[in-house]
């Protein structure tokens, strides 16, 4: 079968997973499923993919366990820049903040960084080993930034609770502990706040996102899938990798899911451990994949 009416057909099944078993409506997003778009240099390979973000420029910025952990690529793929060998132990998270600086999460040396968007450190936080301390984090996951510059943490997977720090990195507050009542968390793995100016945290192992406001009193919960990756678009939908289904999603503002995408695989619309996710200037999507240790583009079509 020739090339393009494979990718076609491949399309419309794609589209056909979408709606499963619900309504096609006219608010729905149609996704395009592309495959991994990178075209990588000789001597460039990727380890396991953790997490996407894009810059004001339409630059999309890549995290992967491999050499070159931050790979900084244009919307085709062709790479412009990477650094990290010498910094980066185990990557994780990734964001980019207003001012364009980039954010990773480390959970092999317990720290957060941040950088210029050339690669220039600018400030890291936690002391390189694991620990409780105001000035410690046990293997953080993620990042969000608030309206005054506000650095929220996810410190994830050994201290279970949320870090608010000012954009100098002095801690400002904390809150969280194990267990599943409001409040608590089993590995808090992603964040991002809304247009609301709600925090929204993805409570992994307890198949739940809680919402908080900006000091991090609880205000709600939406239950029924594992919030690897949370993401938002520029419409200001919300969006969630659920890498126990090997699902996209896409939820409403009261958490309710409008849509999914994809299913356990290695072809384009499937997927191999979701982890987290990011939009390009054109609304593109584009999925980091532990297992399929690859970056999936979805191209937008409506």
């Amino acid at each position: 079968m020739p090339y393009k009416i494979t990718r076609l057909f491949a399309a419309a099944m794609f589209c056909l997973m979408c709606v499963l078993g619900q309504t096609t409506r006219a608010e729905d997003i149609i996704f395009e499923p592309a495959g991994e778009f990178l075209k990588l240099p000789a001597g460039y390979s990727l380890g396991r993919c953790s997490a996407v973000a894009t810059n004001s420029k339409g630059e999309i910025y890549l995290l992967h366990r491999g050499q070159h952990p931050l790979l900084c690529v244009d919307t085709n793929g062709n790479l412009l820049r990477s650094w990290g060998d010498d910094l980066i132990g185990t990557a994780h998270g990734l964001r980019v903040d207003r001012h364009d600086n980039v954010w990773v999460t480390d959970i092999g040396r317990h720290r957060v960084l941040k950088f210029d968007p050339t690669g220039k450190l600018l400030l890291a936080l936690g002391t390189g080993k694991a620990g409780t301390g105001d000035d410690e984090f046990d293997r953080p996951t993620d990042i969000a930034f608030g309206p005054k510059d506000e650095v929220f943490v996810t410190d994830g997977y050994g201290n279970t609770r949320v870090l608010k720090f000012t954009a100098e990195g002095r801690l400002l507050h904390s809150w969280g502990r194990p267990g599943a009542k409001p409040g608590e968390f089993n590995i808090p793995h992603s964040i991002v706040i809304d247009a609301q100016g709600r925090l929204l945290v993805g409570d992994r192992e307890n198949d739940r996102i809680q919402i908080f406001d900006n000091e991090g009193h609880w205000l709600a919960e939406w239950k029924g899938f594992a919030p690897y990756g949370l993401a938002i678009n520029g419409d200001g939908q919300l969006f969630v990798a659920d890498a126990r289904a090997h699902q996209i999603l896409r939820l409403d503002a009261s958490g309710k899911i409008q849509q999914r995408w994809g299913k356990q695989g290695k072809a384009p619309g499937e997927f191999g451990l979701p982890h987290m996710l990011g939009f390009d200037a054109k609304g593109n999507l584009i999925v980091a994949e532990v297992e399929g240790m690859r970056f999936q583009k979805l191209f937008r079509k409506n």
